[in-house]
């Protein structure tokens, strides 16, 4: 299942975690989007029970934290590791490339 951020949990569930996590940064007026969230969604359930987060922020709600990270376009999927971003994607992306670069980071 996929874990909603705001600007008010993302220190506690991404830059405190102690495992890798997906942040898929989105807007629900955004076409890419709404195809790219139904692949967040399958990657939140292939990868339960495994040392991973799968998250999503939308940044019309949060404003605070996608200006922070440089986000211009969205989807913006970016994986955090230790705090920090370790790899970012932008735009509609594969769920297997998703997984590889998650799987990965573990």
């Amino acid at each position: 299942m996929e874990v909603i951020l705001n600007d008010q949990n993302f220190e506690a569930e991404v830059l405190r975690s102690d495992v890798p996590v997906l942040v898929d940064f989105w807007a629900p007026w955004c076409g890419p989007c709404k195809i790219m969230g139904p692949i967040v969604e399958e990657v939140a359930k292939e990868m339960e029970g495994k040392p991973v987060k799968v998250a999503k922020m939308n940044v019309d709600e949060s404003t605070d934290i996608a200006p922070k990270y440089g986000i211009m376009s969205i989807p913006t999927l970016m994986i955090f590791k230790g705090g920090e971003p370790v790899d970012q994607m932008v735009g509609v992306t594969a769920k297997d490339a998703l997984i590889e670069k998650l799987t990965a980071r573990m």
